[in-house]
């Protein structure tokens, strides 16, 4: 059974800067993508930022600039660094796994992380 497990949300004050870490554990034969996903109560889920298993990254609107994900394949960790936070960035924080476990094709998501960005 694989988990995703995020860390690091909060309270922040706008301008200040978070970093996310989701701890991946269990058995995945390939990654084909990890993520970070954002969601305010009424709003569909928003990508924030997506890293494939090569190492391509992408960012949706509201990061490009401001966010950086990275990948830790020693540590099985995936980052977020959030600088310049605004506002309108508060959310629940989700980490998403896209893979391959044995002959099965596998989607995971973490419980989330709150974050809050108010002065």
């Amino acid at each position: 059974q694989v988990q995703l497990v995020e860390s690091g949300g909060g309270l922040v004050q706008p301008g200040g800067s978070l970093r996310l870490s989701c701890a991946v554990s269990g058995d995945i034969t390939t990654i084909f993508a990890m993520g970070w996903y954002r969601q305010v109560p009424g709003k569909q889920r928003e990508l924030v930022a997506d890293i494939s298993g090569g190492g391509q990254v992408n960012y949706g609107e509201p990061a490009q600039g401001r966010f950086v994900i990275s990948r830790d394949n020693a540590k099985n960790t995936l980052n977020l660094q959030m600088n310049s936070l605004k506002p309108e960035d508060t959310a629940v924080y989700y980490c998403n796994l896209r893979g391959r476990a044995s002959i099965w094709n596998v989607d995971y998501w973490g419980q989330g992380t709150q974050v809050t960005v108010s002065s």
